[in-house]
């Protein structure tokens, strides 16, 4: 162990806390609650910045806090209308007594660290530190679940809604959303009054947690293991072109208990990780948890039927004032239903949306599950203390006994029947009001299968629950090569697991290329096998389907891929909303398994009187024959070039300064395991990749992880950029605890 240490006064006896030969810091304490006093500290020291940001988002206060500018009072706005604070004391006042005690302990970390120094960024700005709170742990709950995850369904929905407006024909919309459009009014919706977006994509980008597209994990039985154990595998896909990492690495260690866990900042707890019995790990669960209601308005009122009797009933209003440096302060009012906030005014006559967040009050059965799973021994526990977590996750679990599970958690709404939740519902039908929610054991779930394995990758799993959370996912190709890949051995040890997280075939390339390959050899005039020289379409007929860097058929087929969704559905869309989805939005990044199985589909509509395969030719034709195309020898990696900026600055300081790190070469597509996702999107560069990977086997007492970036914040400490080689090539640190 490194010999940097720290000694804290805990509520019973004294707290250490020391660094590891990987700035990783170790927590040592006699009880749980004085654990999160050094977590809550940890977290300050070394993510400082972020947590501070973080809070200023979540209140609606960068305009008072930070940058009174016109662009951060529109992120004000946004976040003021989404209401994070709403209710938090309620929630708090739910927790028990053992978890009030250790959520309190984090906030004296927290507060003891920054009641000695404050980020020197933030101290530039002028900034004036407020003590950290229970409530700002909950907004930043709040706002990490819905903003980076939940927030992507409402965006497709929206789209549905302008797609319909846009004079999108019907059957083209049920190819496109398969099962979900079922006795949809399309000429209600062509008539709601649409106001502003529910997120900016130029606020989204913008936010320092980073937004979440994708993630795998999963689990293996002893008898598909080397060792016999269970072993466990996690990486979770956020942005990673950013300084620090979004996740904070500790090892928490209590007498002859211990927990190695990669943590969020800002809130108390282990949400990936492994103790001395039981692992567990997590990916985003595409659940359909926002629905929005068409109301009807008029005069500051909606509309209501009542067996057969109408009546109207004004909307709750809320006045909000935002604080701006600078600059005089705005007043916001926002109208308000029992169908959540809505986009409009009611005072003039129209029908406008309301959108309603299942988990917006959530936090309290978050927090008690965050302080239960430390204690907890087999996987079945563990699906217990998961499973009632409010926001949506797909949990896989490991134990010491050799148990694997998986566990959906999340408040998934009861709808009326027929009600599916896609399409915006009636407002003024009290049979199209939710219901409550579905209880965890209803949601998906298994628990030892027959197979050895679990395997989750943010795909469409409703045949696992008695309910069906799901109405749209991301694809399955990701989940199938896990699938394939675990099937086909039997003896796994971490570094074969390790491995597997590098992988970067693409089965959604295979299957494109299982169309495009025979038309190759008429492009070219010959069939490929035939063609001689390395022509554009010899190296795409060619590849072997993997996103590795040296690869220039990966190159050819993205630009075929995007010309061939231009192409497509431009032509029924139009060319300039298909370039602004493509662009500007993240919409084809999260649901592009939609757009493909309009594209495979050879009797497509989208397609017109021209056929896929006519398409298909065509949209390659153009493609190879270009002059650019023919000149180029550019690789994978060429292209899949990026730097690491810091949250702060944002690119803004000349590289000399040393706070961003790059330009880096990232192997990985869309579709790989190892998926490595990189493109412009508001203005700015953004990524999806594995932010942290975790590994371990439950035969030992260790976990072997990769994380984006350093344990530290702070520009000028040894561990700002601490590890990111070693994260890019996939070569795992190992941690244990100390004992």
């Amino acid at each position: 162990m490194a010999q940097t240490e720290t000694k804290l006064q805990g509520r019973e006896s004294g707290i250490m806390i020391r660094r590891d030969s990987n700035g990783v810091p170790h927590v040592f304490a006699q009880r749980q609650a004085d654990l999160l006093k050094g977590l809550g500290y940890c977290h300050a020291r070394d993510r400082g910045l972020q947590m501070l940001i973080q809070r200023s988002l979540a209140q609606g206060r960068t305009c008072e806090q930070l940058d009174g500018s016109d662009e951060m009072l529109e992120v004000d706005r946004f976040f003021r209308r989404l209401n994070l604070r709403r209710d938090a004391d309620r929630e708090i006042a739910k927790l028990s007594e053992p978890t009030l005690e250790c959520v309190r302990a984090y906030c004296e970390g927290v507060n003891e660290f920054f009641s000695k120094k404050i980020p020197w960024e933030l101290r530039l700005r002028g900034f004036s530190y407020e003590e950290w709170t229970l409530e700002d742990s909950i907004l930043v709950l709040r706002l990490t679940a819905y903003v980076t995850l939940a927030q992507s369904q409402g965006d497709v929905e929206r789209l549905f809604v302008e797609m319909v407006q846009g004079g999108v024909p019907r059957g083209h919309l049920e190819e496109l959303f398969p099962g979900l459009l079922d006795s949809v009014d399309f000429s209600q919706i062509e008539r709601i009054r649409l106001g502003e977006r529910l997120l900016p994509e130029s606020v989204k980008w913008k936010l320092p947690m980073g937004p979440a597209a994708a993630s795998n994990n999963w689990v293996l039985a002893g008898s598909k293991t080397s060792g016999g154990s269970a072993l466990l595998a996690n990486d979770p896909h956020l942005e990673f072109n950013r300084l620090p990492a979004v996740w904070n690495e500790v090892v928490l260690e209590t007498g002859e208990r211990y927990c190695i866990a990669a943590t969020m900042p800002g809130l108390p707890g282990t949400p990936i990780g492994r103790s001395n019995d039981l692992a567990w790990g997590a990916t985003y669960t595409f659940m359909d948890a926002i629905d929005s209601w068409m109301e009807d308005c008029r005069d500051g009122c909606y509309r209501r039927d009542y067996d057969g009797e109408e009546k109207w009933e004004p909307f709750a209003q809320r006045r909000e004032r935002v604080l701006r440096r600078g600059g005089d302060p705005v007043d916001l009012l926002f109208y308000e239903n029992c169908h959540g906030v809505l986009d409009g005014d009611p005072g003039q006559a129209g029908l406008y949306l309301a959108t309603q967040w299942a988990s917006r009050t959530a936090g309290a059965r978050t927090l008690e599950s965050s302080m239960r799973i430390f204690y907890a021994t087999e996987v079945e526990e563990g699906m217990d203390i998961l499973g009632p977590i409010e926001s949506a996750w797909n949990w896989v679990l490991a134990d010491r006994k050799g148990n694997i599970g998986y566990q959906m958690s999340g408040l998934s709404p009861i709808r009326g029947e027929g009600c599916k939740g896609f399409a915006p519902l009636q407002g003024w039908n009290p049979q199209h009001d939710w219901r409550g929610f579905a209880d965890y054991h209803d949601l998906p779930r298994e628990l030892n299968p027959q197979r050895g394995f679990i395997a989750t990758a943010n795909e469409d799993l409703n045949h696992l629950g008695h309910v069906k959370p799901i109405t749209i996912a991301m694809g399955s190709y990701r989940s199938e090569r896990i699938a394939a890949l675990l099937e086909a051995w039997d003896d796994w040890t971490p570094a074969g697991v390790s491995a597997m997280h590098m992988d970067v075939y693409s089965l959604q390339a295979e299957r494109f290329m299982a169309v495009l390959r025979p038309l190759l050899g008429d492009l070219a005039g010959e069939h490929a096998r035939a063609v001689t020289g390395s022509t554009p379409a010899r190296v795409l007929a060619e590849w072997d389907c993997c996103y590795d860097l040296e690869s220039r058929g990966a190159v050819l087929f993205e630009k075929f891929y995007r010309d061939l969704l231009s192409e497509v559905f431009g032509a029924t869309l139009g060319p300039e909303p298909v370039s602004f989805l493509l662009r500007e939005s993240g919409i084809p990044t999260d649901f592009y398994a939609n757009f493909d199985q309009v594209l495979l589909d050879a009797g497509s509509c989208w397609y017109g009187g021209e056929g896929r395969d006519a398409v298909f030719k065509r949209v390659a034709e153009t493609l190879l024959n270009s002059s650019s195309t023919a000149a180029s020898d550019e690789t994978w990696g060429q292209q899949q070039t990026v730097t690491m900026h810091n949250i702060f600055f944002g690119g803004r300081l000349p590289a000399f300064c040393g706070f961003d790190h790059g330009p880096l070469q990232y192997r990985g597509g869309r579709a790989t395991i190892h998926q490595g996702q990189i493109y412009r999107l508001a203005g700015r560069l953004t990524s999806f990749g594995p932010s942290y990977r975790l590994v371990t086997d439950m035969g030992e007492d260790a976990a072997y992880t990769c994380l984006a970036g350093g344990p530290s914040d702070r520009r000028f400490s040894r561990w700002y950029k601490h590890g990111i080689a070693d994260w890019l090539v996939g070569r795992p640190k190992r941690l244990r605890p100390e004992r």
